[in-house]
């Protein structure tokens, strides 16, 4: 729930979670001012919820209440609880390393700054220092209730302020809503499952779910490896498939091209490479093709397409069950919100359905309150698909013990867009009948409830005066059989739609005409594909215009889940079939050619469309090219490491700058997809990046921070580098090109004897915990590059400010020993990092090698390696 809220995926006018509904933000009133001189009060809205009657009497004066006072400041610490494998296979790997290293974090709020905190009074009374969530799992989410007119005043909170942002910025913290938490725990995710996140942006629920994925991945990894080297056997279980490596992937989808970077952001801090995000509208979302497959009796089986195990569809929504924190909603709230918003959240809800795997589970959730965004949705959704034998809903009450909750509606009122009360949906037929449809426009049949034995109470709401929250609704629908047509005409009143698709490359769109004549014309922006909720069962004619010609592809009565294969099939084998009739063109001239309109189109796309800029293309490169020949080399990596999967982002396909590695799912989407309608942002993390070599000897890819943690068990020992004490790691931290001679290593503590006989280049420094005093209580790993007279720990200035604070409670300014050793200015609070623009490839900003004093320049051979400042810019600190 970002501030100001979000579309997310759908199509509708709302602003979503967080958001207010209706029109452009342009067209709304400045609200922009102090909180204490914003109204809390709207007497529609408090009639409609006092009417519909959502908590107990008794509990009224104490819901407006809290629902009437500011929101606590939340926040948790980033990993999740790693499923624990058999004691036979792994002597005691009880929690992931992301985890320990969040726990490491947590230990530092708890022994370091919440006895400061306590310490302060204010008014005669002790300050509330910050508390975990309770019913959060290792608790790992924490809150704050002390106001900000105090937190201004004391010191302790300047200094707890500056822990939260050096954390946030690095990743180890996420800044969240407390209740917009519940989602992904809900979800019963584990590492090798697909997963889909619909209207995903700004990403904080993505975060949840991408550590899900890689939950305890590091430790098996590593016990693999461990097994390999010693002799034994690879650990059983499915979760050693890949060598320990996940084998999951998150597909995180946003409509907005600027909130979908705003998500590449976020997902960047946690460094996995089982991510792929997309920008499409989640009521039309394309389906994803993967490779085919040889079956059983040695048929190939082609034109498969992905389904997911999990999909979170947190849908756009009218936000009042944010109205803590987006204070302008009291005065914005309207019943139109609500009711413009059903029908786009149970298009994006049916979609979801629709791509998920017999016995997966979606998600369903939303800010608000409003039964017509909740309850109705799941009823309209799970009809439409053909009732309870189809898709059912999950119990809830069972989850998150400690978690106070109330079940779903089963019985529920709506109010239209004046100001009415309806108890049912014959009340609103009669009245139209009788007085005409003044006013009424917006209400249809399905926001009601009907007589059915849907259990509705078995979804959960979470409402502000149960646990101090904002007020949030979760459910969770199994997908029990495939969804037909024949199932989805039975069970709703407008199976007698008649549709007509009609396609052109590159998007589809289709001309829906209903029973009262209205025509609808969506955009699918995909290759012939039809996504289409009410579908008819009478056929269809598809047309594709490719060069000049047509081609008619028609559309069997067919379950819903295959009409979008059958479609896909029928255009992949037309544009098969042209192809030999045309002829092959030599090889030479055929690349010639696809260069040339290569760049000729992606010229025309930038003139085209100047909303939205170009995405540089998603290449794999070959690994026997020399630039990972050389890597593997250099770094002497593990023969069980795949070289296969190193993807650039230009359209040549050339390794020029850097180098991403992505899982092999996250591949397969993404070269089965490419040129065919999916609009991709980001896939992968960054693993190799680009360096000026001291010497032609030297490597000149060097290991990128966010990749070293999925590399470094496989990378040889003599590219390996040990730490123990704390003051060695300190000065690295501190100083930036440390400065060295041959003749006197040690400069360099324990580290001198070991970089003596190293080679120049980048190397793994692994930091190993002890007992001993002054040592560590956590294993950590670093990027160490060594040039001709000095080394550099490959960290942003962030990373090592925040471990700074974190290891040694030092806030010491960075000193530049390149520059004459003056100490680097105190860095200044930075503004949010505007989101990265297409085709940005994330630029690396080089420090300066050259000392401005020095009457020579540094020769080019002794240039340091450039540092890894400015990454990722920094983070806001709202909630999200």
């Amino acid at each position: 729930m970002g501030r100001g809220g979000k579309r997310g995926g759908g199509r509708g006018r709302g602003r979503g979670r967080g958001g207010y509904g209706g029109g452009n933000r342009r067209d709304q009133p400045d609200t922009r001012t102090d909180k204490a001189t914003l109204p809390r009060t709207n007497e529609r809205f408090e009639r409609y919820y006092n009417e519909l009657g959502i908590v107990p009497e008794n509990e009224r004066e104490a819901f407006w209440t809290a629902m009437k006072t500011d929101l606590p400041n939340s926040f948790r610490f980033t990993g999740s609880k790693a499923s624990v494998a058999p004691h036979h296979q792994i002597s005691c790997l009880p929690l992931l390393t992301r985890t320990r290293h969040a726990l490491a974090v947590q230990e530092r709020l708890r022994n370091h700054y919440i006895p400061e905190i306590k310490s302060i009074q204010y008014e005669g009374s002790y300050v509330e220092a910050p508390q975990p969530v309770e019913w959060y799992p290792d608790k790992l989410a924490w809150y704050m209730t002390t106001p900000k007119n105090v937190i201004r005043r004391f010191a302790p909170f300047a200094n707890f302020q500056k822990f939260l942002v050096a954390e946030t910025d690095v990743g180890n913290i996420t800044r969240q809503e407390v209740v917009s938490m519940i989602p992904p725990l809900v979800m019963d995710l584990k590492p090798g499952m697909t997963v889909l996140d619909l209207c995903a942006a700004p990403g904080s629920k993505s975060a949840q779910l991408l550590e899900l994925i890689n939950a305890g991945e590091e430790d098996r990894a590593r016990q693999v490896a461990h097994n390999l080297a010693n002799g034994l056997d690879r650990p059983d279980g499915e979760e050693y498939a890949d060598d320990g490596r996940s084998t999951g992937l998150l597909i995180a989808n946003d409509i907005d091209y600027k909130r979908a970077h705003m998500l590449v952001h976020q997902m960047k801090r946690l460094s996995s490479p089982n991510i792929v995000v997309t920008n499409h509208d989640a009521t039309l979302y394309p389906s994803i093709k993967i490779a085919s497959k040889t079956s059983d009796d040695g048929k190939p089986v082609q034109n498969r397409y992905l389904k997911f195990d999990r999909i979170l569809a947190d849908v756009p929504c009218s936000g009042d069950g944010t109205l803590r924190k987006n204070l302008e909603i009291w005065k914005l709230w309207t019943p139109s919100n609500g009711l413009g918003l059903h029908a786009t959240q149970v298009r994006i809800l049916v979609r979801a359905l629709q791509m998920l795997k017999v016995g997966g589970r979606v998600v369903y959730s939303t800010c608000s309150m409003n039964p017509v965004e909740d309850e109705a949705v799941l009823q309209s959704a799970i009809t439409q698909c053909g009732g309870r034998n189809i898709v059912d809903l999950m119990e809830t009450k069972h989850l998150l013990p400690g978690l106070k909750r109330y079940h779903g509606l089963k019985d529920w009122k709506v109010m239209d867009k004046s100001g009415r009360i309806w108890d049912d949906w014959a009340a609103v037929e009669k009245h139209q009948s009788e007085h005409g449809a003044d006013g009424l426009s917006r209400l249809s049949e399905t926001m009601f409830p009907l007589d059915d034995d849907i259990p509705l109470d078995r979804a959960m709401r979470v409402y502000p005066h149960s646990q101090n929250t904002g007020a949030f609704f979760i459910s969770i629908l199994e997908k029990k059989s495939e969804i037909r047509f024949n199932n989805a005409a039975k069970s709703t009143s407008s199976a007698e739609a008649h549709t007509k698709v009609v396609a052109e490359e590159p998007k589809v769109q289709v001309e829906v005409a209903d029973s009262n004549g209205t025509t609808n014309v969506m955009d699918t922006k995909t290759d012939g594909e039809v996504v289409k909720e009410d579908a008819p069962q009478q056929d269809t004619a598809v047309k594709q215009q490719d060069q000049g010609r047509a081609t008619e592809v028609k559309v069997e009565s067919d379950p819903l889940g295959k009409v979008e294969d059958n479609v896909q099939s029928q255009l992949d084998e037309a544009s098969a079939k042209r192809k030999r009739e045309d002829g092959d063109a030599p090889p030479q001239q055929e690349h010639k050619r696809m260069k040339s309109e290569d760049a000729q189109s992606r010229q025309d796309n930038k003139k085209k469309n100047n909303r939205q800029p170009f995405e540089e293309p998603f290449k794999y490169v070959d690994e026997s090219i020399p630039e990972l020949q050389g890597i593997k080399t250099f770094y002497d990596l593990s023969p069980q490491f795949p070289m296969d999967r190193f993807m650039v982002r230009n359209v040549e396909g050339t390794a020029t700058k850097n180098m991403y590695y992505t899982t092999a799912l996250a591949k397969e989407v993404l070269q089965e997809n490419e040129g065919k309608g999916m609009k991709f942002v980001h896939s992968g993390v960054k693993m190799f990046v680009k360096q000026d070599a001291p010497s032609p000897d030297t490597c000149p890819w060097r290991i990128q921070t966010d990749g070293l943690r999925i590399l470094e068990t496989w990378v040889g020992q003599k590219r390996i580098v040990k730490l123990r004490r704390k003051e060695t790691l300190r000065k690295l931290l501190v100083e930036m090109f440390p400065r060295f001679h041959d003749d006197d290593w040690a400069n360099l503590g324990e580290l001198g004897d070991q970089m003596r006989d190293l080679g120049m280049g980048c190397c793994v420094l692994v930091v190993e915990p002890s007992e001993e005093e002054g040592g560590f209580s956590e294993r950590m790993v670093f990027p160490l590059w060594k040039s001709i007279h000095s080394l550099n720990l490959m960290m942003p200035k962030e990373d090592r400010k925040a471990m700074l604070l974190r290891l040694f409670n030092d806030d010491t300014p960075l000193q530049n020993m390149n520059q004459n050793k003056r100490p680097e200015q105190a860095v200044r609070p930075e503004a949010p990092a505007a989101p990265a623009t297409a085709g940005d490839d994330d630029g690396d900003i080089k420090m300066k090698t050259r000392n401005t004093s020095s009457p020579e320049p540094v020769p080019a051979a002794e240039k340091p390696a450039a540092s890894e400042d400015e990454d990722d810019g920094g983070v806001t600190l709202e909630q999200s």
